[in-house]
This record gives C-alpha cells, sequence and structure tokens, in this order.
C-alpha cells in the first residue's frame, strides 16, 4: 500500500468551525481530483471539501455535525495515479463510520428539537421536496420564532457568554440575549440547538424572549399552535439549513427596515434586439437581460450614490466600488452571491462571470466570500412570471431592484400606438435613507439607460 496522503479543507474565506452536513464518499470509495468528499454548511454558504488528487479513500477522519475550519483533515487517501471513475455519492455514513480528527472541533450535544437532523440524513430515506426545497420529508418542522429587539448587554466585557460567532450571529437574528441561556455544549458552551430551544420555551410559554433597550420588543403574541392533521392529511418537511438561516435574515431586515417600493415600467425593445444579436455572435457565451440590468443598475447607482450606501449607526457609508448582489434559486434555497466591481467589466465578461457564480450556487460550491461585500441587489423573477413584487432588502444594503417578466404592451408614441416590449422594474428601499422622489428619480433613469443603452457610454 503507497503512504497515505491526508486531505486537508482548503482555504475557505473567513468562516471556521463549519459543520459537516453530508459524507460524499466512504471508505474504499475510490475518488478523482477535486471530486467532493464532504459537505460543510456555514451561516452563508454550502461548500464541499475537494479530494487533492486521485485516489483511494482509506480513512474519514471526520463525521457529521464535526466542525472544521481550514487545515482540518478530512480523510486519508491513498494516491493513485489514473484512478478508476469516481463512487457515486454515499448517504449519510453512521457516526461510528469515523472518529472525528484531533483538529475537530467536538460535535455539539444536540438537543431533542425537530430541525436539529441534518438534511443529508433525513434525505437518504424520504422523498426530494418541491419548488425551492430538496429537504427530505420528517415528522415536525421547525417553527421559527417572531425577531425582536437584541439585548446589546450581552456583549458588554466581563458578560461575554461562551458561543462561537456563528452562535452569536443566529442569536442575534432571532433578538436572543445569549446572557439567559446556560449552554449545553463542553465547557458550558452554547450551541445554536440552545439558541431555537430557548425561543421555542419562552413562545410554548406564552412570552417573547426579553428584549432590552429603549425601543423594546416587538410584543407580538405566540405563534398559534394548529394541530393541522385533524383537518385532514398533512405532510411536515424540515427547512433546509439554508432556508433556516436566510429566513431569520428576511425576518429581521422586513421587521426592521421600513421598506418602500418603487414600480416602473422600462421599454427594452431595442435592448432585446441587441442582446438576441450579441448572443447570436457569441454562441459560446449566454447573454441574459440580467447582464444590461447589472450595467444599468452600476450607471444609476454611479448617478444616485445615496442607493450605494449603507446605514451604520448615524452615518452613512458611501462606497466608491460597485459590487452587485444577484439572487440564486438553488434547490436548498435562496443565495446571494456578489459579482464584484461590476463597473469594470464589460457584457459579455459579466454574462460569462453570472453563468459561473450561478452554476457554483447550485452546485453547492459557494463560499462565504462569494456572499459578502454587496452593495446593491438584483432579484429576477423575469424567467418565471409575474407583473410587480416587493423584493426585501439584504441589509446592510439600503435598496434592491426586483424584475418581473417582460410583455409586449401597446405604447402611445404620440401619434399612434405601437407595440413595444415592456420590462416591470420594482425598487424597495430603506426610507430611512432614500424618499420617494429619490426612489422615483432613480426608477426612471434606470428605465432610460434600458431604453436607450447609448447611456452607457455617457
Amino acid at each position: 500500500m503507497a503512504e497515505l496522503k491526508e486531505a486537508r479543507v482548503p482555504d475557505i474565506g473567513d468562516d471556521k468551525d463549519v459543520p459537516v452536513i453530508e459524507l460524499l464518499v466512504q471508505p474504499g470509495d475510490t475518488v478523482k481530483k477535486d471530486q467532493g468528499l464532504v459537505t460543510l454548511e456555514s451561516d452563508k454558504a454550502t461548500m464541499e471539501v475537494p479530494a487533492p488528487f486521485d485516489g483511494i479513500v482509506r480513512e474519514l477522519k471526520v463525521k457529521i455535525g464535526d466542525e472544521l475550519s481550514e487545515g482540518s483533515v478530512v480523510a486519508l487517501i491513498e494516491p493513485v495515479a489514473g484512478a478508476a471513475a469516481p463512487a457515486a455519492k454515499a448517504g449519510a455514513a453512521p457516526a461510528s463510520a469515523a472518529k472525528p480528527a484531533p483538529d475537530a472541533a467536538p460535535a455539539e450535544k444536540p438537543l431533542p428539537a425537530p430541525d436539529t437532523r441534518p438534511a443529508a440524513e433525513a434525505a437518504a430515506k424520504t422523498p426530494m421536496a418541491a419548488a425551492h426545497s430538496d429537504a427530505a420529508v420528517a415528522a415536525v418542522a421547525p417553527t421559527r420564532s417572531p425577531p425582536v429587539a437584541f439585548d446589546a448587554d450581552a456583549l458588554m466585557p466581563g458578560k461575554v457568554p461562551h458561543a462561537s460567532p456563528a452562535v452569536r450571529l443566529f442569536a442575534r437574528e432571532l433578538g436572543v440575549d445569549l446572557g439567559q441561556l446556560s449552554g449545553t455544549a463542553r465547557a458550558g458552551r452554547i450551541t445554536k440547538e440552545d439558541v431555537q430551544a430557548f425561543v421555542k420555551a419562552a413562545l410554548a410559554g406564552g412570552a417573547a424572549p426579553r428584549a432590552s433597550g429603549g425601543g423594546g420588543g416587538l410584543d407580538l403574541i405566540p405563534w398559534p399552535k394548529v394541530d393541522f392533521a385533524k383537518f385532514g392529511p398533512v405532510e411536515s418537511r424540515p427547512l433546509t439549513r439554508i432556508q433556516k438561516l436566510s429566513g431569520a435574515n428576511l425576518a429581521r431586515n422586513w421587521a426592521m427596515i421600513p421598506h418602500v417600493t418603487q414600480h416602473d415600467d422600462a421599454d427594452i425593445t431595442e435592448m432585446e434586439a441587441f442582446r438576441k444579436k450579441l448572443g447570436e455572435e457569441n454562441k459560446d457565451t449566454k447573454v441574459t437581460p440580467l447582464v444590461f440590468l447589472i450595467k444599468a443598475a452600476v450607471a444609476a447607482l454611479k448617478k444616485f450614490p445615496n442607493f450605494n450606501a449603507s446605514l451604520e449607526g448615524e452615518n452613512l457609508v458611501l462606497k466608491q466600488y460597485f459590487h452587485i448582489g444577484i439572487a440564486v434559486d438553488t434547490p436548498d434555497g435562496l443565495v446571494v452571491p456578489v459579482i464584484r466591481d461590476a463597473d469594470r467589466k464589460g457584457l459579455l465578461e459579466l454574462a460569462k462571470e453570472l453563468g459561473e457564480i450561478s452554476a457554483k450556487a447550485r452546485e453547492k460550491k459557494l463560499t462565504s466570500a462569494d456572499m459578502q461585500g454587496g452593495c446593491f441587489s438584483i432579484s429576477s423573477l423575469g424567467g418565471i412570471g409575474g407583473t410587480a413584487f416587493t423584493p426585501i432588502i439584504n441589509a446592510p444594503e439600503v435598496a434592491i431592484l426586483g424584475v418581473s417578466r417582460s410583455a409586449t404592451k401597446p405604447v402611445w408614441n404620440g401619434k399612434d400606438f405601437e407595440p413595444r416590449l415592456m420590462l416591470p422594474l420594482s425598487l424597495s428601499y430603506d426610507h430611512r435613507v432614500i424618499d420617494g422622489a429619490a426612489a422615483a428619480r432613480f426608477t426612471a433613469y434606470l428605465a432610460q439607460v434600458l431604453g436607450d443603452l447609448r447611456r452607457l457610454l455617457l
């Protein structure tokens, strides 16, 4: 047997203590270089740890629930030149199949909450879910607590609870004071399951978690408890990890940001003709309307800099860069990867990058770094349908553009009606930073740019 070599977690950005949610191989499997060994899922992204070379997996050093960081040993592999075709993805292996590596953080003690079972284990036993989730059928679906105010005292010196940064972020999103919790993990460490159990217990008792600060909590009544089964057949499906995390973010953003949505239409008749011609001339690159929307959005952000900003206390941080977030629908839920420096890239370059980052999202290969630093986001439902909607702002951004399906409509040109391809635009904005007049000017200018692409040259 050749000397065994270690397969380690590569550079995964700022993420640390990322849990293993799926084992993709088992000891004895033959793997090819860059084939996934295990799947990790952070607060913002799902990613696979690839095999660094062809070979045969001799030992897995991790199990589901282990928390890994950059450099953690995942497996021992016997190098084999020209290894055979990779084995099919293995189901979630029993915990006893491998022992945790010394440098892998011990798995947190599970609580009897229904949403703590990894989605990979459920998927191995039950059918795939439809629509936006491929989570498997489970006995009980998790109930998310309504967002309440956050107790800043938990972060004061001398009062810092024993919890990881990811757990602190999770608690902040749910408005939970970690100072009220007792950790169940080793050395009293607070886990996400502890936070979830605390919220559920508070709601079951008819009270929301204690909130402090001048603003107080949202003072919401408890979520209703309903036995749906007594009305007819039901089926419960657990949310994916991404859905649970993004749901908490969306609930917080909707509750804490005063949203207003401005609607307008853009005449994209000439733009669509140019797009088709560009696609015919570059058949190896898929040129979608979203590419033009990115360029038009950058032009509008330059003209109206308050939209390219973030609110930080009593200050407005105006950004001098143009990173555009693109909402991507995946089987596990919505993710928003970021295209950086969109102002410095041409249409074809943006089209290529958009295709790559969308594929990366659907293949669960995004890292947290891929989804950080956005200035302005675009959510397009044009390929599905609809005439207008209200997208939720992706904090700490102050605006987001929603795009619905274009339609040919009769438009008066001053003499008669003529058919024009009209694209519905829906701009949600933070009313603390942007007023209605500014939003109307922004969407009007955006529509002008889309209607006459020569404005991009100005």
